[in-house]
């Protein structure tokens, strides 16, 4: 599994919502796909933030009309990211270190990043039960 980029190991493609969705779309998109969390989006398509199932919570707990709320203001703007080509073991350390269960993967286009794509501990996991 050492030798698995980012883009080898990662298992599914990236699923995304507008940052000025509404939580009840987010929400719906997630069950839909049967997902922990979507990747936030700008207009123009560039990395914006993430919002995952714990943030849907935390509105539901804050607001009783969370489901007219927009995702901008409940997701998480700063995201840690990996590029396509790192490896593993720097996957593995960032989700370790931060304690968090994926990893938006972006290729950088003038200053800004474009995500292409998600890995996740369930990822790592997978390969690791076929190593």
């Amino acid at each position: 599994m050492d030798d698995l980029t980012v883009l080898e190991a990662k298992r599914f493609g990236i699923i995304s919502c507008s940052a000025k969705s509404t939580l009840g779309m987010a929400i719906q998109r997630m069950v839909e796909e049967d997902i922990s969390g979507l990747v936030v989006v700008d207009e123009e398509g560039y990395l914006a933030g993430i919002i995952t199932r714990t943030d849907l919570l935390r509105a539901y707990q804050q607001s009783p009309d969370w489901k007219d709320r927009k995702v901008s203001e409940y997701m998480k703007s700063e995201v840690i990211t990996v590029t396509p080509h790192e490896p593993i073991s720097r996957v593995i350390q960032l989700l370790v270190d931060h304690q968090i269960h994926r990893l938006v993967i972006v290729q950088k286009e003038a200053h800004k990043l474009r995500p292409v794509g998600v890995i996740s501990d369930a990822d790592l996991v997978y390969h690791m039960s076929k190593a």
